[in-house]
């Protein structure tokens, strides 16, 4: 069966995107050479270019994907349990445990605030996990778990705090620990009763 232009391009565009997101991950953003991701999958470097303009616009489109799977590994999380506070407990549980992992250590925590500088970097984390975040908010004020108040500097408080932390643990910092602090932070705030 022939395959055709549009699929070729599309599996092309993603062998790039995992072979790219491999070697962010194992070397670091300043050590990946777009030409030989390009020829790690059998491409030329003009194909690489032409899908994505640059080692930068590759590593933009690897953070996307990566940040985007983060935010859902936060929302699986809290969606095991049916308890708004749990929820929301598991949710940043899920987003601080993530800094042990390779990918979003490296590429996500380390490299992508540097290379694509804060703002962009703080815009893909909004739209996903900080989205969830306040979301999770919302539904506590509602329900009176915590109390009413403003929704969108109480979730820019924990978001930043957390991202803090996920970045200390990207950096060899104890998870465990910042799981506690996180518990004692969040207990704060739930209302009494």
């Amino acid at each position: 069966m022939a395959v055709s232009r549009a699929e070729q391009r599309a599996f092309t565009r993603q062998a790039l995107l995992v072979e790219g997101r491999r070697r962010f991950a194992a070397d670091g953003y300043h050590h990946v050479v777009l030409a030989e991701v390009a020829q790690a999958v059998g491409v030329t470097k003009g194909a690489a270019y032409h899908h994505f303009d640059s080692k930068a616009g590759l590593f933009r489109a690897v953070v996307a994907e990566v940040q985007q799977e983060l935010g859902e590994r936060v929302a699986t999380a809290a969606e095991q349990y049916d308890d708004l506070w749990e929820q929301l407990r598991a949710g940043c549980r899920a987003f601080l445990g993530a800094g042990t992992d390779p990918a979003v250590r490296q590429i996500l925590l380390l490299d992508a605030p540097t290379v694509l500088g804060w703002d962009e970097w703080r815009a893909l984390d909004e739209a996903s996990s900080a989205r969830h975040l306040s979301e999770a908010l919302q539904a506590l004020a509602a329900a009176g778990i915590i109390a009413d108040q403003p929704v969108e500097p109480l979730t820019r408080l924990l978001s930043g705090a957390m991202n803090e932390t996920a970045h200390w643990i990207a950096r060899g910092g104890d998870p465990h620990a910042a799981e506690q602090a996180l518990d004692r932070l969040l207990t704060g705030l739930h209302t009494p009763g």
